[in-house]
């Protein structure tokens, strides 16, 4: 009998990514990811019950890196430093939108795993806003955002430009340019 070769969670988890992106939730299997890894089904199932489990775990691992990442932020001074730092990172990180909505998607079906972790992704989803409240905190003391915009909608607003998508191919440098001059200017010259 084969040896079974050996595989990290990180390149697992690569490879889960990889296949969500191409083919979203309802074209991942673990035979199409065992056979992605070179390795037999039953190397996963050893891991996970199901698709499900395997992908909320994969989201945590994302979120969690993610939020090392955002925590950053606070070792930014100024807040127009603090917005390039934000909108770099959600650029950098720009799977991390579409994973979240594919996890709003997924059943539970009395998974008690799959429960656990839709739990665990939605209190980091909070926390991410938390640890972003001293930017927003910073842009208002500054007299940077309007007073009038809830906070929350600010926060939406600039993680939902990742969503748009570039259907004629405007080169990255300047979509990212004018996303941020969007955002910071709107779309209406000043007259």
């Amino acid at each position: 009998m084969a040896r079974e070769r050996k595989f990290s969670t990180d390149d697992l988890f690569q490879a889960a990514k990889q296949m969500l992106l191409s083919h979203g939730y309802e074209g991942f299997s673990f035979s199409a990811l065992a056979e992605v890894l070179e390795i037999s089904r039953g190397a996963i199932y050893k891991y996970y019950e199901n698709k499900e489990e395997l992908i909320t775990d994969y989201m945590l691992y994302e979120m969690e890196h993610f939020l090392t990442e955002i925590k950053e932020i606070e070792l930014v001074e100024g807040f127009d430093a603090q917005f390039e730092f934000l909108i770099n990172l959600i650029f950098k990180n720009s799977t991390i939108p579409p994973m979240i909505e594919l996890g709003r998607r997924i059943p539970v079906n009395g998974n008690k795993k799959v429960k656990e972790n839709n739990e665990k992704l939605e209190k980091l989803h909070l926390k991410m806003y938390e640890h972003l409240q001293g930017f927003i905190s910073l842009g208002r003391q500054e007299l940077k955002l309007k007073e009038t915009l809830p906070d929350p909608l600010i926060l939406g607003f600039i993680f939902q430009t990742i969503m748009i998508p570039n259907h004629f191919g405007i080169s990255h440098s300047q979509w990212i340019s004018s996303i941020k001059e969007m955002i910071r200017h709107g779309m209406l010259r000043n007259e």
